[in-house]
């Protein structure tokens, strides 16, 4: 088991290292400044903070648990937190970075999912232990609806590419969160406590970044990109611009086609995250080999959230992408079902790659706007609008769970709504701009 988790690492940090280096070689023009290294280098560390705090629960939820004294509706309920806090904290993002600028409102991000982190494991009751997480997923909540801003402000000639590379951060720290967090527990004295809260030190090192660029607030965020006489060059930072009029997003159908599949893919993403790992302990698997399973699930965005964006950048349609991603989610719930313990490398596999709907829609976001201040309102509205709907989710696999002691009822829900995903995907992928349709 060790030996697996040594070859995956290194690869995975070697393809985040080799992206990152392509795209400064890229941008290497006399214009180039140490400002647009560090948002680079702040882009990454604060990806490789937005999933930690929820795989290493998910890998760590049946100790969690016995020791809180949680029934499964209420763990149901924690494993619900991330949609319910993205949903309502991530609207903010966009009016908090207008007023202190994106790189403070990063900063604070990494800073409260420090806090949170360090804090949780050591509060003594489920209420504190909800309340704690509820700060780092408030913390997550603003960085993600930011990073899509941020791409397009300060690569609007990449977005292809930075949209991947922080995507393949976020997986690679999702999967790492899942494979350490339960050996990392077992190193640090059998102790849940001192698993989770490890990961605090990874979000208090992505603090750092940002902190050279707290005054730099540049133009403000959602403003129209500047234009440029040279694709292959990009600017030190963006010019200030009067933004544009704000949009009437919710008379867009791609707009609402948007979040209804970022909802739905991401009720499937959590509800993954969330119990996955717990299906294949009840299936007998062990629970060190139940976490790595998760690990993998979750190891397989590292190099397809750098392909895919890149390659749905270059299509003018991202519908195909939608239908082989629905394909291998349907088949992995159909082999959870049917055999989840002598399939389950296969099955982890599929999820995994049915999961990349997560950078796949982030790259819709971008491409779906033509402006700046269009891509923030889009990002603000699908996050928000999709994470409430992913709400009941992961509430009700709990629920069922607890009432039918199995889990044949909740992987079938599970793949009843892998079928309406996929339709607001294709619906999602057209090729047109919310600005158009709410024009018209």
């Amino acid at each position: 088991m060790p030996s697996e988790k040594t070859r995956t690492a290194p690869s995975s940090t070697g393809r985040v290292k080799a992206a990152t280096t392509a795209l400064w070689k890229a941008g290497d023009t006399p214009g180039r400044t140490w400002m647009t290294r560090l948002v680079v280098v702040g882009v990454v560390l604060s990806a490789l903070n937005l999933r930690p705090a929820i795989t290493s629960l998910g890998a760590l939820l049946e100790e969690v648990r016995a020791g809180l004294g949680m029934s499964g509706g209420m763990a149901g309920l924690l494993t619900s937190m991330p949609s319910l806090c993205f949903a309502v904290f991530g609207v903010m993002a966009p009016r908090l970075a207008r007023r202190f600028g994106p790189a403070a409102v990063m900063c604070a991000g990494m800073a409260a999912i420090a806090t949170g982190l360090a804090v949780r494991p050591y509060v003594g009751s489920t209420a504190a232990f909800l309340a704690a997480s509820a700060l780092a997923l408030m913390g997550i909540a603003v960085s993600n609806v930011l990073m899509p801003v941020i791409v397009k402000r300060w690569f609007p000639d990449r977005i292809g590419s930075m949209t991947g590379l922080y995507s393949m951060a976020l997986a690679l720290g999702t999967a790492a969160a899942a494979a350490v967090t339960v050996p990392l527990a077992g190193v640090l004295g059998h102790s849940w406590q001192s698993g989770l809260s490890a990961w605090a030190l990874l979000a208090a090192v992505a603090v750092l970044p940002w902190l050279p660029l707290l005054r730099d607030r540049g133009a403000e965020p959602g403003a129209t990109a500047p234009a440029r006489t040279a694709p292959a060059r990009e600017e030190t930072a963006p010019a200030q611009e009067a933004p544009a009029p704000a949009l009437r997003i919710t008379r867009s159908p791609t707009a609402w086609a948007l979040a209804v599949f970022f909802g739905l893919q991401s009720t499937a993403a959590y509800i993954t995250m969330g119990w996955i790992a717990q299906i294949f302990r009840d299936a007998g698997v062990p629970a060190g080999t139940a976490g790595l399973l998760l690990a993998v699930t979750m190891v397989m965005g590292v190099p397809l959230a750098f392909v895919i964006p890149r390659l749905a950048a270059r299509l003018p349609r991202q519908g195909p992408i939608v239908l082989v991603l629905g394909a291998c989610g349907l088949a992995g719930y159909t082999g959870l079902y049917l055999a989840p313990a002598a399939g389950a490398w296969a099955w982890a596999l599929l999820l995994g790659l049915s999961n990349c709907a997560f950078p796949l829609a982030l790259t819709m976001v971008g491409m779906r706007a033509r402006t700046a201040r269009g891509v923030a309102q889009l990002s603000a509205f699908a996050q928000s609008t999709g994470y409430l709907i992913s709400i009941p989710g992961p509430v009700l696999v709990g629920v069922l769970y607890q009432s039918s002691g199995g889990w044949g009822l909740p992987l079938a829900l599970m793949f009843g709504l892998m079928i309406p995903q996929t339709v607001m995907g294709w619906l999602a992928g057209r090729n047109r701009t919310v600005e158009d349709e709410t024009a018209r």
